[in-house]
């Protein structure tokens, strides 16, 4: 089970706190893909391309989300939609 911040909102720790309460599952994750025939090296690898892509992705969808709410608001605005 992963543990729950200390406390609700920031506080000086919170990054550690965080990285804790993740450690047991990062540990377990590595742990299963060596017993499935990956190295450490291939799995931390791996995870940290999971996590480069998952930037990108969240990073394009607040984009897209941008984008979207000037086309809402121009809409309401009665302007059109620019080419």
């Amino acid at each position: 089970m992963i543990s729950k911040p200390r406390r609700a909102g920031d506080y000086p720790d919170r990054e550690v706190d965080c990285q804790e309460a993740m450690e047991p599952g990062f540990q377990a994750i590595v742990e299963c893909m060596i017993e499935a025939g990956w190295t450490r090296e291939e799995a931390k690898r791996a995870l940290r391309r999971l996590i480069a892509a998952d930037n990108v992705t969240q990073k394009e969808n607040a984009k897209v989300e941008a984008e979207l709410a000037i086309e809402r608001a121009m809409i309401r605005a009665g302007r059109p939609k620019p080419c």
